[in-house]
C-alpha cells in the first residue's frame, strides 16, 4: 500500500497534495483522474481518496470514504540529548517512527556538545518514516528544551510512567524492560553521551521520575532513546 500524507484533509471535502507528494502521485506512479489513493493526516486517520487534479505541483483529492481510526490509546514520548553528528539524530528520528513513537522533544542538558538542531529536516524525516512504515500517526518534534525548563513546565497526568536513564552504577536503577508497564503513556528521559549530572538525575528523581538502567553495554545516545522505543513498542505489542 501506498500511503500519502496531508495534514488537512478531512471527511468528504477536497484537499490538496503538497508539491513533492503530487510530484510522487503523479510522475513516479503515474497516477491519473479518478485513481484511488490512501491519505494520512498524521493524526491517526486513514482515509480513501479520488484523485481530482492530477498535476505534478499541486493535485486534487476528495476523500470518497469514511475515515479509520488507528489511534493508539497510549503513548511513547521520547526526550533525548542531540547528539554531535546530527546524522545521528536523523537516523533515530527515522527508526523510532518507524517502530511508533508519539512525541519526541530534544533536551539541553549539562553535558551537552550540542545544545540546537533545526527541527524542520527531522519533521520532514518523520513524514517519510511514517508513510514507509505505514503509521498514521506523525510524533511532533519538539525544539530543543533545557531538562530543568522541560521538568518544571511539563505536568503528564497520571498514571503517566516516567523514567530517566542514567549511567551512575552506584546508584539504584531497575532495568527498563522490567520498571516498563503495558498500556500506559511513558515518557523517557535519555541524556547526552556525557550522560546526564548529578543535579539533572537529582531534580529528575525529584520530579516523580524512576531511575532505570538499558543492560551492561554502555550504548550511544541514539542507541539507547531506540532501545527504549523498541522496549516500550515490545510490552504493548504483547
Amino acid at each position: 500500500m501506498q500511503l500519502f500524507y496531508c495534514k488537512d484533509i478531512t471527511p468528504n471535502a477536497f484537499c490538496t497534495l503538497d508539491a513533492e507528494e503530487s510530484r510522487h502521485a503523479v510522475r513516479v506512479l503515474r497516477l491519473r483522474e479518478g485513481d484511488e489513493l490512501n491519505v494520512t493526516d498524521g493524526k491517526g486517520n486513514l482515509y480513501t481518496c479520488q484523485i481530482v487534479e492530477a498535476s505534478d505541483k499541486a493535485c486534487s483529492i476528495q476523500s470518497i470514504s469514511p475515515l479509520i481510526s488507528h489511534l493508539s490509546p497510549f503513548t511513547f514520548h521520547l526526550a533525548v540529548a542531540p547528539t554531535k553528528n546530527p546524522s545521528r539524530m536523523e537516523w533515530l528520528v527515522e527508526k523510532a517512527v518507524e517502530i511508533g513513537v508519539g512525541e519526541i522533544t530534544l533536551l539541553d542538558c549539562d553535558h551537552s556538545e550540542r545544545s540546537f538542531l533545526k527541527t524542520d529536516r527531522l519533521e520532514k524525516l518523520a513524514i517519510s518514516a511514517m508513510k514507509q512504515s505505514l503509521h498514521t500517526v506523525l510524533p511532533e518534534i519538539h525544539p530543543a528544551v533545557s531538562l530543568r525548563d522541560l521538568l518544571s513546565t511539563t505536568h503528564y497526568p497520571l498514571p503517566t510512567q516516567k523514567f530517566i536513564a542514567h549511567c551512575e552504577a552506584d546508584k539504584p536503577r531497575t532495568p527498563l524492560a522490567t520498571a516498563l508497564q503495558p498500556g500506559q503513556d511513558t515518557v523517557v528521559l535519555i541524556g547526552p553521551e556525557g550522560d546526564f549530572s548529578e543535579e539533572e538525575i537529582a531534580l529528575a528523581l525529584e520530579c516523580g521520575f524512576q531511575p532505570v538502567s538499558l543492560g551492561p553495554s554502555r550504548l550511544r545516545t541514539e542507541t539507547a532513546a531506540l532501545y527504549a522505543v523498541t522496549a516500550f513498542n515490545l510490552i504493548n505489542d504483547r
